[in-house]
């Protein structure tokens, strides 16, 4: 368990890390990891490399936890299942997320808000990673989002987010890709949480190749954002106030 500051409020935080053959990489993610994060909860989708080794070797507190289905979306949500933290915080493990960023994150979670969401898009981000096709891509899916559900958000494909662990039940997280990242922040509106954006700068992956596909990916974000408001917010918002008290 890390070392919490005297300073922060009492709020413990888990770190949700979904890992397959990572062993380059995750070395180095769990190396940057602040006091701030009291759980480090790593996903592996059974990876054929030394990633858990390396990951128990530097970190040997972690806790790691075998994901049984595939994707993206499926090792976050059994990670977010295995937390226990009043908090939990999704990271890559590719290097491309700075953990040192994380105390912004927290810093509105303590402050009243219930989802907080980096973006690379407002003053204080930005992307040295990012493809002129996925800036394409993210804009027009952002523009839909925003019109479907009358927000003013700045970057919606971007996976690097906190929230309160109470509200799990109230998102009903399904997606099992890339599109999870925009399932949460479509859930989170849908439930009447309150939703703020924080600057992130996100990174060139360290080593090897991401398994992100912008045109089959970008599909799915469409599909997801769109299915889910069609279903509209009936009884999200009493389920989401419920679940503070």
């Amino acid at each position: 368990m890390g070392r919490r500051p005297a300073s922060r409020p009492t709020m413990t935080v888990s770190l949700v890390i979904p890992v397959r053959n990572e062993a380059r990489n995750v070395a180095w993610v769990l190396e940057q990891i602040t006091d701030d994060v009291d759980e480090i909860v790593l996903v592996d989708g059974n990876s054929t490399d030394a990633t858990v080794i390396i990951a128990q070797s530097c970190r040997p507190d972690i806790r790691v936890v075998t994901q049984e289905g595939s994707g993206k979306g499926d090792a976050l949500r059994t990670g977010f299942r295995a937390a226990t933290g009043d908090v939990i915080v999704m990271i890559d493990a590719d290097g491309s997320m700075a953990p040192q960023e994380i105390k912004h994150f927290l810093h509105f979670l303590s402050s009243g808000y219930d989802f907080v969401k980096g973006s690379r898009f407002i003053a204080g981000g930005g992307s040295s990673d990012i493809t002129p096709l996925r800036r394409l891509g993210n804009k027009f899916l952002l523009r839909v989002f925003n019109s479907a559900f009358k927000a003013e958000l700045t970057d919606l494909c971007y996976g690097y987010c906190a929230f309160h662990r109470r509200y799990l039940d109230v998102m009903a997280l399904q997606a099992t890709g890339f599109e999870i990242e925009a399932e949460m922040t479509v859930r989170a509106m849908q439930a009447g949480l309150r939703v703020t954006e924080v600057p992130s700068m996100e990174m060139p992956r360290r080593h090897g190749a991401s398994n992100l596909r912008a045109f089959r990916d970008g599909i799915r974000v469409l599909r997801t954002v769109l299915r889910d408001h069609d279903r509209g917010v009936s009884g999200r918002v009493v389920q989401a106030l419920a679940a503070e008290k």
